[in-house]
């Protein structure tokens, strides 16, 4: 069902969105043009390719505890590191996004939900070299992978905690966040229940990133009760991922821009 799902959502998507010029709030002109649409060749990109081609080349097989929905390509536990890097961990043009959302914010407390091998984490990290940044993965042997990886490339900005998402929010000390990055769990109950849990945590300039919002209905259902959300001011729906700010001096907009 979801592939179909997803692939009607795409052409759905694609007929109603826009690029910069159908943007009329300078913050998020600003936003699409400097960032999104950014095509300087950052030395850092060459950092994020060594990771992701590092962990390709892992043909080491673990055995995964998956915590979340589930895989919609994987139907065993028992995986190969490389596969994982290629199906569930992000891609380079993601990777390269969220090194320039790091860098364009200059976020300095950064929460993933979701390392996976932490190709995002790495990007996330070399995007504000001066973040604090705390990832949180499900299963003990990927989060024992990923901080090895961190490990071998000094990324010592980043805390990775093992466990449940919510636990750990709710345990968090970090008391306000500027960048949250949320990939993982995709059902509609967990969603919400993070969202309702990072709330407090998030100030007007916090960017609030949701991962896969056609995943399935359900995701795209959590996506919408999101969006409606009273402290929500701004959205970008870019298929891939949604946006939310909730910036006082901006009218409530929601936005689909095309990456």
């Amino acid at each position: 069902m979801s592939k179909t799902y997803q692939i009607q959502s795409y052409f759905n998507f694609l007929k109603r969105s826009t690029n910069q010029h159908g943007v009329h709030s300078p913050f998020v002109y600003d936003l699409v043009t400097k960032c999104f649409y950014d095509k300087k060749k950052h030395a850092a990109y060459l950092d994020i390719k060594t990771y992701r081609n590092k962990l390709l080349k892992n043909t080491a097989s673990i055995n995964v505890t998956d915590l979340g929905s589930g895989s919609q390509v994987f139907k065993t536990n028992k995986r190969s590191v490389s596969k994982i890097a290629k199906i569930a961990g992000s891609n380079y043009k993601e990777a390269k996004l969220l090194f320039r959302l790091a860098n364009y914010f200059k976020s300095n407390t950064i929460l993933e939900l979701g390392t996976s091998l932490g190709i995002a984490t790495q990007a996330l990290a070399l995007g504000n070299p001066k973040a604090t940044i705390t990832t949180v993965e499900g299963c003990p042997i990927i989060s024992a992978v990923a901080e090895t990886q961190f490990k071998n490339f000094d990324l010592k900005n980043i805390t990775i905690k093992t466990g449940d998402f919510a636990k750990v929010i709710t345990n968090l000390n970090t008391k306000t966040l500027d960048l949250i990055y949320c990939d993982g769990n995709h059902t509609l109950q967990a969603t919400l229940q993070y969202f309702e849990l990072l709330l407090p945590k998030t100030h007007n300039d916090t960017v609030l990133i949701f991962d896969d919002i056609y995943w399935s209905k359900q995701m795209t259902k959590a996506w919408e009760i999101i969006k409606n959300h009273p402290q929500v001011t701004v959205t970008i729906d870019t298929y891939k991922f949604g946006f939310v700010f909730f910036r006082k001096e901006q009218a409530k907009e929601h936005f689909t821009i095309r990456l």
